[in-house]
């Protein structure tokens, strides 16, 4: 752990919290090297050559803790890291979650449904990796905002036995994992829900989505492929949506499909809109009325909100 990502940590944190209106807790923040082990950087998956990593933040006491996979967004496209988004993942840690913040390929490396497959991979290395770490694999939570959140949408839905959910080529990972890989619960801010109303023609088409599909023979297949409303049946996890009702990115319609979709299997899920909410500038008020939104939920899907 570099000291710049140790300082950039620490600066995030104290932004977070200004943010959400909550006292800034620096000795926290400054304390934060001794009460986890970072990990950066490590190497989850291999496609095409090509390493997709993740760092991981585990508490240093021993108990299985809450764990929550993060994945940024950025619409798929090259230029958005991992490293970007330091400020999504503070507020569990301060709480005393475990997280995992990962990569995966973006548009320029592997047209989709690449990344849907690198972040279930992601998943599955949790579950490999939860007695090194602490994962609690019972209380594993995934989120995303924007294009990570439909990844985050992706990574809870999709079966076990599917096309896209094949087998992993990191070491480890080759391995049969012997309990079930499931999330307890998805949380979803303004992610794309239907990537072909994204990618496929008016009203709704943007360049990042059209960019994903790339010229693939089979864009159709692939873009229904990739879509949680795909996946939507009964049983699925918890699901909680954040969007913006004037979300000029991806359009609030999107959270309000997958919304009725799930209502109409009875599926637990939860839609918050943000009334005037652009694509995730919601001011400080209405995301510390969010986060509320949020926790929440997760308490009330029997997750261990704040294990500390």
């Amino acid at each position: 752990m570099t000291l710049f990502r140790i300082a950039l940590t620490a600066l995030a944190l104290a932004v977070v919290v200004r943010a959400h209106a909550q006292t800034p807790d620096v000795k926290w923040a400054i304390q934060m090297e001794e009460r986890y082990v970072i990990s950066p950087d490590i190497a989850y998956t291999k496609s095409g050559g090509v390493e997709s990593k993740l760092d991981v933040y585990a508490r240093n006491d021993g108990k299985p803790r809450p764990t929550l996979l993060y994945i940024h967004g950025g619409g798929w496209l090259p230029g958005f890291t991992k490293d970007m988004y330091p400020l999504a993942v503070n507020v569990f840690l301060q709480m005393g979650w475990n997280v995992i913040n990962a990569d995966y390929r973006s548009s320029d490396v592997a047209l989709a449904p690449a990344a849907v497959q690198d972040c279930l991979c992601a998943l599955k290395w949790i579950f490999h990796n939860a007695k090194q770490y602490g994962f609690d694999t019972k209380q594993i939570v995934v989120m995303g905002h924007s294009a990570g959140g439909h990844l985050a949408l992706t990574t809870g839905m999709i079966p076990p036995v599917s096309e896209l959910n094949g087998p992993c080529t990191a070491g480890d990972l080759l391995n049969p994992i012997k309990e079930p890989v499931r999330v307890a619960a998805i949380v979803n801010w303004f992610g794309i829900t239907d990537v072909a109303d994204m990618a496929q023609g008016a009203p709704n088409e943007k360049p990042y989505a059209v960019m994903w599909l790339g010229s693939q023979a089979n864009r159709s297949g692939i873009a229904k492929q990739a879509s949680p409303v795909t996946y939507v049946r009964a049983g699925l996890p918890p699901i909680i949506t954040v969007h913006g009702d004037k979300d000029p990115v991806v359009p609030f319609v999107q959270a309000q499909r997958l919304h009725e979709h799930l209502n109409k299997v009875n599926a637990v899920n939860k839609l918050v809109p943000i009334p005037g909410g652009g694509h995730g500038f919601f001011g400080a008020e209405a995301t510390q009325k969010a986060y509320g939104e949020v926790f929440d939920f997760l308490s009330k899907a029997g997750l261990t909100v704040k294990p500390d």
